[in-house]
């Protein structure tokens, strides 16, 4: 009679639990269903290049090395348009501006001496997006992303150590996930990107202090990497 009475509280729990989260509130039950819509993103972010190094040696014996030691942070800021493809993919258009900067330091290999440079990044990007998502459980709802960017420096300093193309192209993966609430979606998300172009400027005409050419004659290749925190608003 215990063993009854126990499976029957069991059931009746069980019962309810399911019941409850099928009667859960659900906000803006029909925001993924609109063909069309936008919305503003906001967010975090560090650049880092891949460096590869030429191995010369000037006229004194020296031959340098250069690195990033550090992420500095940055910021962004972008606009999201947003297009219904079905239940579980969505195409996305992300115009947006990256607001950041690099430091490097380049080492002589033998006497240890060091040149420390920063370079101010400020990009306008282009992303398209596939945005492919698993079904909404309740509130919220996790997705996946993969595409590709292209993005234009603004400016550009000449007669530095290191001088960037204006122009970079790129893959892009990504995870998030959309919660509803009751008057917006909330998407926190996770992006990794990778540039598919060198973008070091070898063609250093604009030098006017000899000095430098040592450190741009250390590089010989430089692509882009980038890891971005955003919060989308839609």
């Amino acid at each position: 009679m215990i063993k009854k009475v126990t499976y029957l509280l069991l059931l009746i729990l069980l019962s309810g639990n399911l019941f409850a989260q099928h009667r859960k509130l659900q906000h803006r039950p029909y925001a993924d269903q609109r063909l069309f819509h936008l919305g503003f993103t906001l967010g975090l972010h560090t650049q880092d290049l891949i460096l590869t190094h030429s191995g010369f040696i000037n006229e004194n014996g020296e031959a340098w090395f250069s690195e990033i030691p550090e992420y500095s942070p940055g910021f962004a800021v972008g606009i999201i348009g947003d297009m219904y493809l079905n239940r579980f993919m969505n195409l996305r258009l992300i115009p947006s501006l990256y607001l950041g900067d690099k430091k490097f330091i380049f080492r002589e290999q033998s006497s240890g001496e060091e040149y420390t440079m920063r370079i101010r990044n400020n990009y306008i990007t282009l992303p398209l997006h596939l945005k492919i998502s698993a079904d909404r459980i309740n509130n919220f709802r996790p997705y996946a992303l993969v595409g590709g960017y292209g993005c234009i420096e603004l400016s550009s300093a000449k007669n530095r150590a290191v001088l960037l193309k204006p122009y970079d192209a790129g893959i892009e993966f990504g995870v998030g996930c959309d919660f509803y609430l009751p008057l917006f979606k909330l998407s926190p998300e996770l992006k990794l990107s990778f540039g598919l172009i060198d973008i070091l400027e070898r063609n250093r005409n604009d030098l006017k202090d000899d000095e430098f050419r040592k450190y741009a004659n250390s590089l010989s290749k430089a692509t882009q990497r980038m890891i971005t925190l955003s919060f989308h608003f839609e």
